[in-house]
């Protein structure tokens, strides 16, 4: 499996000729790890980002997730097929769980079964799964095998920092991928980030970005602005102090940002 690209971008939210354009731009600062998923509607909007990029395929990380509607058995695959069809592609290099389905949706065994399938037909070079709980990844490891699971995309902020999935995650040997690292740009306006950032000159994204990858995070942050990706890619190569850390620790509140009806029982 190739490894996954520590930052890259996400894509959530963006539509149309917004996300052609942020992919693009992405691709021409340097990014190479591109996160979509069939809900957000966009997926063929990346691929014609891709497809435009003039970069060749192994180049590119691209990473979408399969809708709950489609978990089961008969819609599976089909569904796979018709996001590498949007996307331009004959593969995916990561391809995940967008979420787990609750008590009366399909049964995990049976969806973990044709994430499986997905990767033995070559449809998908790894896999994983999005937004699952301790609980939930550890019946995934039993029934996958170990190191079959490349990550586990999970919301990661200063306001949530997942510290109980992120030990979790990383004492199996699981990677830990955050979407959501700005807090939907929450983060911008706080003080205590404000200052951090002062310090060392640079933006509060870029200081929540190289804490979030000091963590060992893969960190997709999405913006549509060239300024904005490139001090996104900047963060790679920020610095913090430990005082830094501990002062964004102390930001923690459990703030779920996304946290639908149909989200799981959340680990505390």
């Amino acid at each position: 499996m190739k490894q996954i690209p520590m930052l890259g971008v996400g894509t959530a939210r963006l539509e149309g000729k917004q996300v052609v354009q942020s992919v693009r731009i992405a691709f021409e600062l340097g990014f190479r790890h591109i996160d979509t998923a069939q809900i957000y509607g966009n997926e063929a909007d990346v691929g014609k980002a891709v497809a435009g990029s003039g970069l060749e395929r192994r180049e590119i990380f691209l990473t979408t997730k399969v809708w709950l509607e489609n978990l089961g058995r008969a819609r599976f695959l089909p569904s796979v097929r018709e996001s590498l069809q949007k996307l331009r592609t004959e593969y995916v290099d990561l391809l995940l769980i967008h979420w787990p389905a609750g008590e009366d949706g399909t049964p995990m065994v049976e969806y973990l079964e044709q994430l499986s399938a997905a990767k033995q037909a070559g449809l998908a070079r790894a896999i994983g799964v999005s937004n699952f709980t301790n609980a939930q990844l550890d019946q995934a490891v039993a029934q996958l095998g170990a190191g079959q699971i490349a990550t586990n995309q999970v919301e990661v902020h200063p306001y949530l920092q997942n510290d109980v999935v992120v030990d979790h995650c990383q004492s199996l040997g699981i990677p830990v991928t955050g979407y959501m690292p700005l807090a939907k740009g929450k983060v911008v306006e706080d003080k205590v980030l404000g200052q951090i950032a002062q310090k060392h000159r640079a933006s509060i994204a870029e200081v929540v970005i190289a804490w979030s990858l000091a963590r060992g995070i893969i960190t997709i942050p999405s913006s549509t602005k060239r300024a904005h990706l490139q001090s996104n890619l900047a963060a790679a190569s920020l610095r913090l102090t430990s005082d830094d850390v501990q002062q964004i620790k102390a930001l923690e509140r459990g703030e779920h940002l996304i946290n639908p009806s149909y989200a799981p029982a959340w680990d505390l």
